[in-house]
């Protein structure tokens, strides 16, 4: 009875010892000083499979660090990206658009930014190299899906609301990334044009994707500030609890088993 007790106690104990660890990290892409952060269980033994995520427009802010600490809590290794260069973070879509766009029509600069948080995760003495996947919301959703294009090294890459459009041309064969898009059947920012093109490219690509539309719902689903953003900025922005679970649990099913 007492070494029972005494076990039990000792599991509680380890159990409550144990916790997402999430920290700033910076690292350099070329002479560029980028911040980070990174998340991972500390109780987790040996190592796993490693996470990238890249934020909405707005920058490597709570919601990105937020998402990645629930990658952790799932046993993967979290980097959250900054797109930008030294932690930028806009507050109001004028500075938001502006930094995204600094990221969008450069797609070199993109890619090495990209690239070298990729590197970091890759280094980190709990993951297990290769074992890679990217998930990007909006403006990141659209960065992810260019890194796939691109042929970065990723075994898989999830877009929630995110921009479909790319300058970047395809052939059959060069997508080697497996894909899930999650999109707004509503949203106006990428319209039903966008969606029929995007998927034509996938095809003619011979890309391995899968694209799941939520009828009724909008731009943003997934980020509960969503509708406080839309209030304040009069952004098409709405938040939708069931597309939120939806694809997060199709998500966890998708990294699962993608990832070792």
């Amino acid at each position: 009875m007492k070494t029972a007790l005494a076990l039990s106690l000792l599991f509680f104990t380890s159990s409550a010892l144990a916790a997402v660890i999430g920290k700033d990290v910076s690292y350099k892409a070329g002479e560029t000083v980028m911040k980070g952060y990174l998340a991972y269980d500390d109780a987790a033994k040996g190592r796993r499979a490693g996470v990238l995520v890249v934020p909405e427009w707005w920058g490597a802010n709570d919601y990105a660090k937020k998402r990645a600490r629930m990658l952790a809590s799932e046993g993967y290794v979290a980097l959250v990206v900054d797109m930008y260069g030294d932690g930028q973070i806009a507050d109001n879509p004028k500075d938001a658009g502006a930094l995204a766009g600094s990221v969008n029509r450069n797609p070199t600069l993109a890619y090495a930014r990209f690239d070298a948080a990729r590197k970091l995760l890759d280094r980190q003495p709990n993951v297990k190299k290769g074992e890679t996947a990217a998930l990007g919301y909006c403006f990141g959703g659209g960065v992810v899906l260019n890194m796939a294009r691109s042929g970065m090294p990723l075994k898989a890459a999830v877009s929630y609301h995110g921009v479909l459009a790319t300058d970047i041309s395809v052939k059959p064969g060069d997508i080697k990334t497996k894909l899930r898009i999650f999109h707004g059947e509503a949203d106006p920012i990428v319209p039903p044009e966008q969606v029929e093109a995007f998927k034509t490219e996938m095809d003619n690509a011979k890309a391995d994707y899968m694209f799941v539309s939520y009828p009724g719902v909008k731009h943003t689903f997934t980020n509960r500030e969503a509708d406080s953003y839309a209030a304040q900025f009069g952004l098409p922005l709405k938040y939708d609890n069931a597309a939120d679970n939806d694809s997060w649990t199709r998500t966890l099913e998708f990294l699962k088993a993608t990832l070792k």
